[in-house]
């Protein structure tokens, strides 16, 4: 049975819907101070942009964007005790627009992290397995970074701030010797690189080479790093079976949150977003939840590809490519809503079903 040590997940990981409202707005309801906030609008086609606490309030990255960081003064205004404040920008706040942000909780504004060859500005929650880490560049092959959460992390996403580059993915599951990458921004299918200097990183450091997406000397770069924490967090792999109502099933130990995945195969497939508070057309019925695009300017999108949230993982019920093609590897990261069984005094708290 998967016990967890996370008794309460929405106190690192939590999904707030709300109303644009054209102005300025303080959005509460989170749960906790968050130190990466993720926004949408889901009723129109506005970029999603990314926030973080060390990189600092208002600057602001594009998932779907291989552009630099930029200042945007209408957009998260603060992080807050129990969530953020937007301005009057239509990414972040446009009047009656239905928008979603993804938040997550690190460890606040950061500190100096001397554990690899190049000094590092790290936000990291050890319970929760994830960090936020900022670095310059020395344009050196085989320099180290430290990331903070004292485990190997399974994935870790790199974004050049201080100028224009891709968001380079490390994952664990993509290839053995460390060769391979993929890209947030792109539809391409997992390429060959050593962008990861074909080494593993370990519980205090990753590893990168030269190349500018991920070490150009004096260049910016930010990485969000993500550890498997058991009941909470798993990043994994699965194998579509191109079968429409009985869809490939994977089992997460979790009741998920939030679900990220993307046919590593196949070129020309998106990454897509489930998530457990955008229902499709009738909110809330098992079955039909919302999927969005991490690597398209896009709304919300309803269609007709059944997506199961369960109480020990998910579902894909489609036989397209983007899904659950047969045969097809998927990498995925999820969040939970609710571990299988939580760790709480001496007895063990199961999660309820859907």
């Amino acid at each position: 049975m998967a016990y967890s040590s996370i008794v309460k997940p929405s106190s690192y990981f939590n999904t707030k819907l709300f109303t644009g409202n054209g102005g300025t707005q303080s959005v509460t309801g989170v749960g906790f101070q968050p130190d990466w906030v993720w926004l949408k609008s889901r009723s129109v086609a506005d970029s999603p942009i990314l926030f973080d606490a060390v990189r600092g309030v208002t600057k602001r990255l594009m998932t779907n964007s291989t552009g630099a960081q930029s200042t945007e003064a209408q957009e998260v205004q603060s992080f807050n005790s129990d969530g953020f404040t937007v301005g009057n920008s239509d990414n972040a706040n446009r009047s009656g627009a239905s928008m979603v942000a993804w938040n997550w909780k690190a460890g606040g504004a950061g500190s100096s992290n001397s554990n690899g060859s190049i000094t590092s500005t790290v936000s990291v929650s050890t319970t929760s397995g994830f960090s936020i880490v900022k670095y310059t560049g020395n344009g050196t092959g085989g320099a180290t970074i430290g990331h903070g959460l004292g485990a190997v992390p399974a994935q870790i996403v790199v974004k050049g701030i201080s100028r224009s580059e891709s968001w380079e993915v490390y994952n664990k599951n993509l290839d053995p010797s460390n060769a391979s990458y993929m890209r947030w921004d792109s539809t391409q299918a997992s390429a060959g690189s050593s962008y990861w200097n074909s080494t593993s990183p370990t519980s205090s450091v990753f590893t990168v080479n030269s190349a500018g997406g991920v070490n150009a000397s004096g260049i910016e770069y930010v990485a969000y790093c993500f550890s498997e924490i058991k009941g909470y967090s798993k990043i994994g792999t699965y194998t579509g079976n191109g079968v429409d109502a009985k869809g490939a099933f994977v089992y997460t130990g979790f009741k998920p949150a939030l679900v990220i995945f993307k046919n590593r195969a196949t070129a020309g497939t998106d990454w897509y977003m489930y998530d457990n508070k955008r229902g499709g057309p009738a909110a809330g019925v098992y079955g039909n939840n919302n999927k969005y695009f991490l690597d398209v300017n896009s709304a919300d999108t309803e269609g007709n590809e059944s997506f199961d949230l369960l109480s020990n993982g998910f579902k894909c019920k489609i036989t397209n490519n983007f899904q659950n093609e047969a045969g097809i590897p998927f990498i995925y990261m999820a969040f939970a809503e609710e571990p299988l069984v939580a760790n709480s005094g001496t007895n063990g708290v199961p999660a309820t079903a859907r």
